[in-house]
């Protein structure tokens, strides 16, 4: 690619063209509207995290914390999901709580003293979907713009931080990473094979050879009893 298009020309990413007779789909590395687009040559975890890291651990804080909604839901769901259980009535035929029927059913019981406890619980559960929606709304949100950024990136990249994203983030990295695990192959095989050689030779030769001239002075002892006479 940077043989035949340049370093500048070969950076820029490829527009994805679906084929939906052969039914071709290639994951895309970003979108941009509805445009999807693969970075061939600088991988787009590269380019984020030499320009982008900041806005990428933001992210991912904003997806944790969109986690522990869920859990907590998983642990009320588990509490309160039996037949007997105050989330009972708002269970699907899978089982599943769904916001509509939380909705639907605050709205029959609220009014009602006697479905307090329930009522409570739901209004818990109500407010952890829209804790979790609200959420998940902005890591959207930031991935579009992180997105935005990126695909504006590619275009303005000189071809100094081009070979600088290619040559040392992507391609030293790789072998960087890949040169331990191939010291630690070898040596896993030098160490099995001294461990090979050292149990065949844990015995010196001399005491092998005093132990096979005793073997075989009981074997001609036992052979004289048995009344074997040889030459």
């Amino acid at each position: 690619m940077i043989v035949s298009d340049g370093w500048k020309e070969a950076t820029k990413p490829r527009l994805i063209i679906e084929d939906k007779d052969r039914k071709t789909k290639e994951k895309p590395d970003f979108t941009v509207g509805k445009r999807k687009f693969k970075a061939d040559l600088i991988p787009v975890n590269v380019l984020v995290a030499h320009y982008f890291a900041a806005e990428q651990a933001a992210i991912e804080i904003l997806e944790s914390e969109a986690a522990a909604p869920v859990q907590s839901m998983e642990e009320m769901a588990e509490e309160h999901g039996g037949d007997e259980g105050l989330l009972a009535e708002v269970k699907n035929d899978k089982g599943k709580v769904t916001k509509a029927a939380v909705i639907a059913r605050i709205k029959e019981i609220k009014d009602d003293a006697k479905f307090a406890d329930e009522l409570n619980v739901l209004m818990d559960y109500l407010a952890l979907i829209e804790q979790e929606t609200d959420t998940n709304n902005r890591v959207k949100d930031a991935q579009k713009k992180l997105e935005a950024k990126i695909a504006a990136k590619y275009g303005k990249l000189t071809e100094d931080e081009i070979k600088t994203l290619v040559v040392d983030d992507k391609w030293l990295a790789t072998i960087a990473a890949a040169v331990p695990s191939q010291l630690d192959r070898v040596s896993q095989a030098l160490s099995g094979r001294i461990h090979q050689l050292a149990e065949r030779y844990a015995r010196p030769l001399p005491k092998l050879t005093q132990e096979l001239e005793t073997l075989a002075a009981r074997v001609d002892e036992h052979l004289k009893k048995m009344g074997a006479v040889w030459s």
